[in-house]
Order: C-alpha cells, then sequence, then structure tokens
C-alpha cells in the first residue's frame, strides 16, 4: 500500500528544530504514562482491597502485570511505527490466528462462558486484546495510504472487512462486550480520515439493520436478558438484575468521603460481584467517595487530553490515525465501564483501563501508552 505523506488537517501548524533523539525523548508527552501509572498504582490498591477476601493473590498479581506493562510501554516506544506498520498485514494476521485457535475445543479456556483464552500452564492470554492492537495497525496503514480528502464507497468497505473479521471471531466466542470495542476504533479513525455526512448517515441504519439481527440471532440468552434487566431493572432483581443493583448501592454509599479503604459492605462482604474486574470502579466509589471518583475521572481527562495533544502534533498521517485509534479505544472503555457501574448501561464483561486486574487487558493498555509515545517521539522524523 502506497504511505502518504500528507498530514490530516488537525496535525499541528509549527515546526521544532530537530534536536536529536535525546531532545525528542526529554520533549515526549511522558505525562502519558505518568498519568498511566498513577492510575495504576490506585488500581493496584484499590484491587487488593477488593480482593482482600478471596485470598487469592491478585494485588501482588496485578502489581507484576503493572511492572510488566510498564516494560511493554518501552519495547513498544522502542519500535519505529513506521517500521511496524510495514509489517502491518502478517502482525495482523497472527492476531487472526490466535483468534481462530482460541475457538477450538480442547485449546481455547472457556471463562465467564466464552472461550476466549489460551493457556500454557498458569499462564494465560486473551487473543482479542492482541487483536486490538494488530487492528490498529493495519487499519491506521490502510487509511494512511489513501489519497484524497475523503475516503470512497470501496475504500470505507474495505476499512470496515479489517475490523469486521476479529470482531466476526471474538463474537463466535462469545465475547460481544470485547467485539464492541472494535466500533469506536473504527468509527474515530474513519472519521479522522475523512467521510461524507451520507455515509455517517448510512452507517446509523446500517448499524441498526445489524442490532436488530445481533439481538435475533447473535445473543445468548444470558446477554439478552442483560439488555431487558438494564431496560427494566425491576424485572429480575435477585437473577440477571443482581449485580447492577448491588453496583448502584455501592457507589451510592460511598457519599461524599467514602468508607474508607477496605471498609466497603458491598465488596468486603461480597454482595458486589466481579467486584476486582469489571466493578472496580464500584469499589473505588464506596471506599473514596465522590472525591475519589472526582480525581480519577480527573486522571482520565488529562490522560486523553495529553493523548489528543500527541495526535493534534503528530507529523503525519500514520502517526494521527494510530493514536486516534488506542485512543477511541481506551476512551469507549471507559465511557461504558463507568457508566455500566451506575447503571447507565447494559452489564458486560468491558474492564476499566489501568484499574482493573487483568494481564491481557492492562498489557494492552500500557501498550497503547507505548504507542502513542512512540508517535511523539518521532514526530521531528517521521513527516
Amino acid at each position: 500500500m502506497k504511505r502518504s505523506s500528507r498530514s490530516l488537517p488537525i496535525s499541528g501548524i509549527f515546526r521544532r528544530p530537530d534536536t536529536g533523539p535525546f531532545g525528542r525523548l526529554s520533549t515526549a508527552r511522558w505525562s502519558v504514562l505518568l498519568t498511566a501509572v498513577v492510575i495504576s498504582a490506585i488500581g493496584v490498591g484499590t484491587v487488593g482491597s477488593a480482593s482482600s477476601e478471596l485470598g487469592a493473590g491478585y494485588f501482588s498479581r496485578q502489581l507484576v502485570w503493572v511492572g510488566l506493562g510498564l516494560v511493554v510501554s518501552f519495547v513498544v516506544l522502542a519500535l519505529d511505527y513506521q517500521r511496524l506498520a510495514s509489517l502491518a498485514l502478517p502482525i495482523y494476521g497472527s492476531g487472526i490466528f490466535l483468534l481462530v485457535v482460541v475457538l477450538i475445543p480442547g485449546v481455547g479456556r472457556v471463562r465467564g462462558g466464552a472461550r476466549s483464552w489460551l493457556g500454557l500452564g498458569s499462564f494465560q492470554v486473551q487473543p482479542s486484546e492482541i487483536a486490538k492492537l494488530t487492528t490498529v495497525l493495519l487499519l491506521a496503514r490502510f487509511l494512511a495510504g489513501i489519497a484524497g480528502d475523503r475516503l470512497r464507497t470501496r475504500e470505507i468497505l474495505v476499512a470496515v472487512a479489517i475490523v469486521a473479521l476479529p470482531m466476526g471471531l471474538i463474537m463466535l466466542q462469545p465475547d460481544l462486550g470485547s467485539a464492541a470495542m472494535f466500533v469506536p476504533m473504527l468509527s474515530g479513525m474513519i472519521w479522522v480520515a475523512g467521510v461524507r455526512w451520507r455515509f455517517v448517515v448510512a452507517a446509523g441504519l446500517l448499524g441498526l439493520c445489524i442490532g436488530g439481527a445481533v439481538w435475533t440471532f447473535g445473543l445468548q440468552d444470558y446477554q439478552r436478558d442483560r439488555v431487558l434487566t438494564f431496560m427494566s431493572p425491576e424485572r429480575d432483581p435477585h437473577g440477571a438484575g443482581y449485580q447492577a443493583r448491588q453496583s448502584k448501592i455501592a457507589v451510592g454509599s460511598g457519599a461524599l468521603l467514602g468508607r474508607g479503604y477496605e471498609q466497603g459492605t458491598q465488596s468486603q462482604l461480597r454482595f458486589l460481584p466481579a467486584r476486582h474486574t469489571d466493578f472496580i470502579f464500584a469499589v473505588l466509589a464506596e471506599e473514596w467517595g465522590f472525591l475519589g471518583v472526582l480525581v480519577v475521572l480527573g486522571l482520565y481527562g488529562t490522560f486523553f487530553f495529553n493523548a489528543i495533544e500527541v495526535a493534534a502534533r503528530a507529523r503525519d498521517r500514520l502517526g494521527i490515525l494510530l493514536v486516534v485509534g488506542v485512543l477511541a479505544t481506551l476512551a469507549f472503555h471507559v465511557l461504558y465501564n463507568t457508566a455500566m457501574v451506575i447503571g447507565r448501561a447494559p452489564i458486560t464483561g468491558i474492564p476499566l483501563p489501568f484499574l482493573s486486574y487483568g494481564g491481557s487487558f492492562t498489557l494492552f493498555c500500557f501498550a497503547a501508552c507505548g504507542l502513542i509515545l512512540n508517535v511523539d517521539y518521532r514526530r521531528y522524523v517521521n513527516r
């Protein structure tokens, strides 16, 4: 694919002199990684509190995952994203291969009703998290090589196909929550690449049709129950609606200042399910209250603002698209998880970036940080 050197409209207009590798490193937006580390530190502490009654060592494990995540960030930073993009197709193919392998009975491991894990002894990895990065890489390479200010129909269809393949394989696991995270990735990257309004309207209508088909043929009974319970919480308060009910109790009981570390009744008395993973935000709200929630949301806002700044001052089309892809994915994770915890979205297995317990997802988040810094570090070289 031909790669265009044309910058997108949001690219910075002022050019600084190239100050050499150490100068470029010193001017990179390290606040992106610093903010991620601070949120992760809060997450490790909250995971420790949420899992204190489980006795499974989640605190120490998450601490190890964060340490490995930092290593992954610097590894990704060290690899020129232009060179990575030149290998996008085989990298994408490896991600698809893992998604196919995990579907094989006896190979893929079932957790939470989905065959979504590959394991070697005690080590397990979730291929869907790997697929997010590989898909962003190939999609950015494809869109960056398109000339012109607006995408044509054929180009949009190719972009949709690049995303639809991993989405479809993930839905077969079935893991609808992880599959849905590819939609904001695609939407954000196509929007920045340039799309006419008639395509936006057509995509909205198509989305409604696909949504109806997924509701009728693609959802398991328990997934359909979650949506119905979200629309009518009193429908099944002790069954499908139990998680949402307990989560809202936890959030509300935190009040302004919270109950204190390891003092939350919903988490410590085990009323709140998945409290160290999907509902970690409810534990945070119960223990540290509205002010604690405000601090964490402020940290997320700082992270996203700095990432947007990286995209705005990137010097090439590929770099902008890479940042937008990972940023849209992480932002939607935050938006959906927090909405789910307070009962404003149906419950599904979508963790909170840097805060929730989980190895594969933590490594994905830090790899995304490394990619954002990668684009910023090389903004004077790759243009």
